[in-house]
């Protein structure tokens, strides 16, 4: 059995995009986007519509995933093309480049360590530190972990965590996050002007707050489930990271297609230049990744995820309150 870094040397291997792929699956996921956001403004009945709305809502989940990919550099990587699609994408969801790379790179190299900012996640207090805290931060920080915060993850998580907050934190560094909430506020008033309060709901509103709920649910259940477990600094390391305190989330196919295969969280968390579309290649290739924390998107796993608050370094597992 392999393990530690015998492990992550393993998954070098499939760190290799085949950049036809790439762009078949970029350029594919993005013209289907289009044709159901048009769909929402020229179909013929509002069931119709409706339909096309909210599927449009879990292709913007499918091409943040490969967006999240380019930006991990394992995909489509030095074109200038994709590079120039990625950005405009990027301010499309309220994720830039600049916030979004700082955060998440940060996040995959502390991930699951207990005494670390909680920059690029959601914040984990282990029970002790939550008993000590004021009344109004312990209200603070359960409201960032909130059900409902994380169902409103469209101004929560995207519209104040990635460009306000970014830009209050550090102006000169995020000019982007001004220029993704100038652009993304642009588009919407012109739908609405142009085309109606009835067509902005079904081309922006219900779109983005489905995308923004999926993507924030799926960012807290990959590191927030039964039996994830966190570490002091000085125990922590990567693989330990990615293969403790990383999920499996179990998918019907569509749902695997709809997320590009993020519930392998994991695998991209053992090695982020892996492509999407690998892997599952790697999952059967290695059978030490075969055995993995699962969690999924029934009702149960949902609550049970939900109910976990803070961690009881006594009994080494994430707690209720």
């Amino acid at each position: 059995m392999l393990t530690g870094k015998q492990l992550i040397l393993a998954t070098r291997p499939f760190a290799k995009e085949d950049r036809r792929k790439s762009w078949f699956y970029t350029i594919t996921t993005l013209f289907l986007l289009n044709i159901f956001l048009l769909g929402t403004v020229f179909n013929f009945h509002w069931t119709l519509k409706l339909i096309c709305s909210i599927i449009s809502g879990f292709l913007i989940v499918r091409m943040f995933v490969i967006y999240h990919d380019h930006q991990h550099k394992a995909i489509l990587d030095k074109s200038p093309l994709a590079n120039v699609i990625f950005t405009i994408f990027g301010f499309y969801v309220l994720a830039p480049a600049s916030i979004w790379s700082r955060s998440h790179d940060y996040h995959h190299k502390n991930n699951s360590k207990l005494f670390s900012a909680s920059i690029g996640s959601y914040p984990i207090y282990t029970k002790q530190k939550f008993e000590k805290l004021t009344k109004s931060e312990q209200r603070h920080y359960l409201f960032i972990r909130h059900p409902l915060t994380i169902l409103f993850g469209y101004i929560f998580a995207f519209m104040y965590g990635m460009c306000v907050k970014s830009i209050i934190n550090r102006f000169s560094k995020h000019i982007d996050s001004i220029v993704a909430l100038v652009f993304h506020f642009t588009y919407q008033a012109l739908i609405f002007y142009f085309l109606g309060w009835q067509t902005w709901i079904l081309v922006c509103l219900i779109p983005h707050f489905i995308s923004g709920a999926m993507g924030a649910y799926l960012f807290y259940a990959q590191h927030n489930f039964p039996g994830s477990t966190f570490v002091g600094n000085e125990d922590w390391t990567y693989e330990g990271a990615a293969l403790d305190s990383s999920s499996y989330m179990k998918l019907s196919i569509p749902l695997q297609w709809a997320t590009a295969n993020i519930g392998l969280h994991h695998i991209h968390h053992l090695n982020a230049r892996i492509p999407f579309y690998r892997l599952h290649e790697v999952m059967a290739a290695l059978p030490e990744l075969q055995a993995a924390k699962t969690t999924s998107l029934k009702p149960k796993d949902i609550m049970a995820c939900f109910k976990l608050k803070v961690y009881d370094f006594e009994t080494q597992q994430l707690v209720g309150i």
